[in-house]
């Protein structure tokens, strides 16, 4: 089930980290938007939210930087 919701998250973040003229505005804005779905989806999941965080974060930035 958690594996489930962090497939979701990494969709949500790839696809919302399309949004930004360069790739380093994309990287910054979805590492955000990654590390707050992370931090909370580990919450409501009754995971750890820093934990959460740093992966959403990590793969929101990389999703980021790598769209066009």
């Amino acid at each position: 089930m958690q594996v489930s919701l962090y497939v979701l998250l990494l969709a949500a973040a790839v696809g919302l980290s399309g949004c930004g003229s360069s790739p380093g505005t994309r990287a910054v804005t979805g590492g955000l938007m990654g590390a707050g779905a992370g931090a909370g989806v580990s919450a409501l999941t009754g995971g750890k939210p820093a934990t959460g965080a740093l992966i959403g974060g990590g793969i929101g930035a990389v999703g980021g930087a790598v769209t066009r």
